[in-house]
């Protein structure tokens, strides 16, 4: 069917004046629901047209043709579920109001419910994610989402407060505006969640040149891939390249705070309905756009260009071309750089790969050459991305019930320390008796410790430091979810890998023994699961190793990391 073009008439939910006034006094006196912060970033996108012609969080319909055909029910295209997922449906009903808050308790809205309707996760992850492997970041996320969905008309009393870069942040109206103040027909937006080396200022003018247009540099700032460089650092590193580098007449940097799903070619189908409602006409489609890296087998989770291909298919209604993403290559005799399929045979080339950036430059403290990203950029990326032997590590201990992990923790710390690191230790014991104190063993109470932990441990990783949790930690997904939290390059899964028999006979406490007489129920490797790491970064021995064998061999495997000098195999 054809449809009109996107973005021509933006939806607006912000209530403004007396009616602004009237509505706060009314919403101050009903329910709320808290909102993550990837539900704050969907609301702030819908209220201000961002996600046109969706008006709301996707009602029951609207959710399923999304799933199955990339469609609302009204036949426009969006890829991506943009849902308000609760827990328990039994504190409210159809027709209630219920205000919309923060995780700090800002009022930001108020919602009519008119669907209350369950979904399905594996359905979701399988149709919007194309697999179940809970080492994809939001697959991971889905089981602490509620299992019902809320829909209903929304009234926007505020976006939510952003006190950063204010000047860059626009909506999607005064995007618009300012594109056309810059006089140009053609508009190529820009999807970037890393610092611009290069090859992308070079791609990017390429394409500003070749289409006699204006760039969208179009960052997003809200929730990305797990371990990025932090936003702060990365729009410092845009301003730096928009002002001094690129045509003033030809450029928008403007922030995006879209909340990714990491979905791949669905993702990339997203990111054209988006620009397209920001005003541009052109998409820039990376190589693996919006890919959230190896699968539990260390495999792509999506094809390479699967994503170019998928747009491609829908330009035409969306009125949006793509921009493929070409291999260039830099040719340091000429100074310059140069379509791969264009370089004579046996001319000298230069390149340098994402692991060389991490592992031979930023974690040395090395700069990086300018004729591979600008001075100005590395110089900021220098400032704020220590060596790798100073940045944040999480060591997470895995396994049943006296396993060891707890014994071969402290060994560990005092190896750590002997060789220059400060350690913290979150033993699970001791969390339950402080950070979680009044928690049960259910599923739900046990997921809920294991994330407060991986809270804690992010914090201390995000800013330098080492910690090392011990902790059951029964479950994959949570597991997995975790190392989202910290990052998955500073994140090394250890599975204390000891037989039950084994745990049996050490267990002091006589736990295990209480669970085998029905004293104890749902205790894990007795009556409730224990689910093995697929793909841990180490799996130790517990049973025939002693705990300082294995406490070294996780010395080496850190140091190899680069985590820790000067420690050989």
């Amino acid at each position: 069917m054809l449809i009109s073009p996107y973005g021509e008439k933006l939806i607006d939910l912000l209530v403004e004046g007396e009616a602004l006034d009237e509505l706060r006094d009314q919403a101050n006196r009903l329910p709320s629901v808290q909102l993550s912060e990837r539900s704050v970033c969907d609301l702030e996108l819908l209220a201000t047209g961002a996600f046109s012609p969706l008006d709301r969080f996707m009602g029951r319909k609207d959710h399923q043709r999304v799933l199955e055909e990339m469609r609302l029910s009204t036949g426009h295209i969006l890829s991506v579920p943009i849902t308000l997922p609760v827990e328990d449906d039994s504190e409210i009903h159809l027709d209630q109001e219920i205000a919309l808050r923060s995780s700090r308790n800002e009022l930001l809205a108020v919602m009519t419910i008119e669907e209350i309707y369950e979904w399905d996760r594996r359905e979701a992850a399988e149709k919007v994610f194309a697999t179940q492997d809970v080492r994809h970041p939001l697959v991971a996320e889905m089981h602490r989402w509620g299992k019902f969905n809320i829909s209903g008309r929304l009234r926007v009393l505020q976006l939510p407060p952003r006190h950063d870069f204010q000047e860059l942040r626009l909506t999607p109206s005064q995007t618009r505006a300012r594109l056309e103040s810059l006089g140009h027909s053609n508009v190529v937006a820009f999807q970037t969640r890393n610092p611009l080396h290069r090859v992308q200022e070079e791609l990017t003018k390429r394409a500003v040149q070749g289409l006699d247009g204006a760039l969208l540099l179009h960052p997003v700032v809200g929730m990305s891939k797990p371990g990025d460089v932090d936003h702060y650092t990365r729009v410092r590193t845009y301003k730096v390249l928009a002002s001094n580098y690129y045509d003033s007449s030809r450029i928008l940097l403007s922030l995006l705070p879209l909340a990714m799903r990491l979905a791949g070619p669905r993702e990339a189908l997203w990111h054209a309905v988006i620009r397209r409602n920001y005003g541009a006409n052109y998409l820039i489609v990376g190589r693996d756009h919006a890919s959230p890296g190896l699968n539990s087998e260390g495999k792509p989770f999506y094809g390479p260009y699967q994503a170019q291909e998928l747009v491609e298919r829908f330009k035409g209604e969306l009125g949006m071309g793509i921009v493929p993403f070409q291999e260039l290559v830099y040719l340091p005799e000429e100074g310059r750089y140069e379509e791969a399929s264009k370089i004579p045979v046996g001319a000298q080339t230069a390149s340098i790969s994402g692991t060389q950036v991490r592992q031979e430059y930023l974690e040395n403290g090395k700069l990086l050459p300018d004729w591979f990203m600008r001075p100005e950029v590395a110089e900021i990326l220098a400032e704020t991305y220590p060596p790798r032997h100073r940045q944040g590590v999480c060591i997470w201990f895995t396994g049943l019930s006296a396993a060891g992990k707890s014994t071969t923790a402290e060994v560990l710390t005092t190896l750590l320390l002997e060789h220059g690191r400060q350690v913290t230790v979150l033993d699970g014991d001791v969390v339950r008796t402080h950070l979680s104190k009044g928690l049960g063993f259910s599923r739900e109470d046990r997921d809920i410790n294991i994330r407060r932990i991986g809270f804690v441990a992010a914090e201390i990783v995000r800013h330098g430091g080492t910690v090392i949790c011990a902790a059951v930690s029964p479950y994959r997904a949570t597991r997995n979810d975790v190392r989202n939290m910290v990052g998955s390059d500073r994140f090394v899964e250890v599975f204390v890998d000891t037989p039950l028999d084994i745990c049996e006979q050490r267990d002091i406490k006589g736990l295990y023994a209480r669970a085998r007489r029905g004293e104890l129920k749902g205790f894990t490797g007795i009556d409730d699961p224990y689910e093995s790491p697929e793909h841990p970064e180490l799996r130790l021995d517990g049973g025939f190793q002693t705990a300082e064998e294995n406490a070294r061999l996780i010395l080496q495997y850190v140091a190899r990391e680069g985590f820790i000098r000067g420690v050989g195999d």
